[in-house]
């Protein structure tokens, strides 16, 4: 079971105010200390499941005051441990059970997503490193190599950040991630292409470059899963989980492929790679977009959430749009 602190600032004048909160709310303790300028920190430790909640009703009760501030720690361990069933004698004026989820807070989860929507030399140094590690796998036929480059991912983050706006409907969020996307796919694709200009007229490809280069349904299967998957992590706060979903995402292979069969000039070979990564971004994009609403994520406002559906409902048709599309194109290439 995950625990986390929640710490507030807020002036001493509203003690009153502090008590009442902490007694309206689902907590396992609370603890409070004289802070500088006549205000008080105040922590309450709460599982993770019910930090959202009690972050949207802080905000919502002290916001008023300039001085107030909220933090989220995470908690590694307790003593004593707090026991699983542990619950309070009355939750008739607490916060709803069913309003719970089994996952990180709305803003924890921008606070770890957002970061990786900045295009920053780290970002742009791991692309070009994935790229070339990827790059030496496929000339070689090493796998090895291709899954060192599969758990660098630096284009996963940003594809699950676009994800994550278009379930909150936040705008700004998704220009950051389309950009980003934009840009190592743009710089990948650059790589990738001068590479395939070196390559001799005649020359054969590895087993690895051929088996990129013809588009199946299980790549689209392996997308989708790999999406929910990322999503899932995120939520859930277990970053180690990412390694695997790195591995199964695979973004960046064809996406060399394409690059190189496109400087070599093997158009057929290229088209194939191509419709494989554009299958892969789709999918990735469709199922966590699915994974966040299951797992209910949302705005915090009702005035924010009705925006959102909006915008997740043309996102949802425009991705499944273009999934068909893809499954159509693949019929073609098969033919």
């Amino acid at each position: 079971m995950s625990l986390r602190v929640l710490e507030i600032l807020v002036p001493d004048a509203a003690q009153a105010e502090v008590d009442a909160f902490l007694e309206s709310i689902d907590s396992i303790d609370s603890w409070q200390e004289p802070v500088m300028d006549e205000r008080r920190l105040v922590h309450i430790l709460v599982r993770t499941d019910a930090a959202e909640s009690v972050m949207d009703a802080m905000e919502l009760r002290f916001a008023k005051y300039p001085s107030f501030r909220a933090m989220i720690r995470r908690v590694v361990a307790t003593i004593p441990r707090v026991p699983e069933q542990e619950r309070p004698e009355s939750q008739d004026e607490r916060v709803p059970p069913e309003k719970k989820r089994s996952r990180v807070s709305r803003d924890e989860l921008l606070a770890g997503i957002a970061p990786g929507t900045r295009v920053t030399p780290v970002f742009l140094a791991t692309v070009c490193l994935s790229a070339i590690v990827a790059g030496v796998g496929l000339y070689r036929d090493n796998v090895a190599a291709l899954v060192g480059a599969m758990v660098i991912a630096p284009l996963l983050t940003p594809n699950i950040a676009l994800a994550l706006a278009t379930t909150l409907g936040d705008l700004e969020l998704g220009r950051r991630a389309v950009r980003t996307n934009l840009v190592g796919l743009i710089l990948a694709l650059t790589l990738a292409i001068f590479a395939g200009l070196c390559v001799p007229d005649g020359a054969s490809f590895s087993k690895e470059f051929v088996a990129r280069t013809t588009p199946q349904v299980s790549d689209t299967i392996l997308a989708l899963a790999a999406g929910a998957a990322g999503a899932l992590a995120f939520t859930t706060g277990l970053s180690a989980a990412l390694v695997g979903v790195m591995v199964a995402v695979a973004l960046l292979p064809p996406l060399l492929v394409t690059g190189i069969a496109l400087g070599a000039g093997r158009w057929e070979q290229a088209l194939g790679a191509g419709l494989i990564t554009a299958a892969n971004i789709i999918c990735v994009n469709l199922a966590a977009v699915a994974t966040f609403l299951l797992q209910g994520v949302g705005p915090r406002t009702w005035w924010e959430s009705d925006k959102a559906k909006r915008a997740t409902r043309r996102a949802l048709a425009l991705w499944g749009v273009l999934a068909l599309s893809l499954l159509a194109l693949f019929a073609i290439f098969w033919s």
